[in-house]
């Protein structure tokens, strides 16, 4: 299967639908209240539409492979993801563009998503290589992208300019086939905690 190819992925806590205009409202709602750091990247309710297209268009380019997140305890869409960066003829991926709302976060699901992603990536493409990127100042997203056992490649330095014209170093992680089995014995003990 290539890494671009929209395909819904599901488990019991959380179903990645391929990202569609449909999604907007639900999506839109599921901004409120959300900190819009200087170092991170989320839409404002207003915006979600067009963040939609431009996911779509990078898509279309071949770049990008994004999902909404849905909750199925309470049946919302509460964020989203995508497989971006995609380079298929090296079987190499990036899980980032992700954001969840306020009351999803430090639940079951984000740990839920990743499981679906990486299991994806290694089982069903054969990546040979899922990274991960975050902000320096980023510290939450560093510490849940090491939760998961990724391994720290290095920091990329003055890596881009932000909206606002300030540089941003970009923190790189990844996950080989070979360290996938522990990452998802990790993630799946995770989800079985009450």
């Amino acid at each position: 299967m290539l890494l671009i190819e929209p395909v819904t992925l599901a488990n019991d806590v959380v179903r990645l639908e391929p990202l569609t205009p449909q999604h907007a409202g639900e999506l839109g709602d599921a901004t409120a209240g959300l900190e819009h750091a200087w170092y991170t990247s989320v839409p404002t309710a207003e915006d979600v539409p067009g963040e939609i297209a431009a996911r779509h268009e990078a898509h279309l380019a071949g770049t990008m492979n994004p999902w909404a997140i849905r909750r199925l305890d309470t049946g919302e869409a509460v964020g989203m993801t995508t497989f971006c960066n995609i380079d298929q003829p090296n079987r190499h991926v990036e899980i980032g563009y992700t954001w969840i709302a306020v009351d999803a976060q430090r639940t079951a699901v984000n740990s839920a998503a990743k499981l679906l992603l990486l299991g994806h990536a290694f089982e069903d493409c054969d990546a040979i290589a899922v990274e991960f990127r975050t902000h320096w100042h980023n510290r939450q997203s560093r510490a849940a992208i090491e939760r998961l056992g990724a391994k720290l490649d290095g920091v990329l330095r003055n890596h881009r300019l932000g909206p606002d014209g300030t540089l941003r170093d970009t923190v790189v992680y990844s996950i080989l086939p070979h360290e996938w089995p522990a990452v998802k014995r990790g993630l799946q003990a995770r989800l079985s905690r009450p």
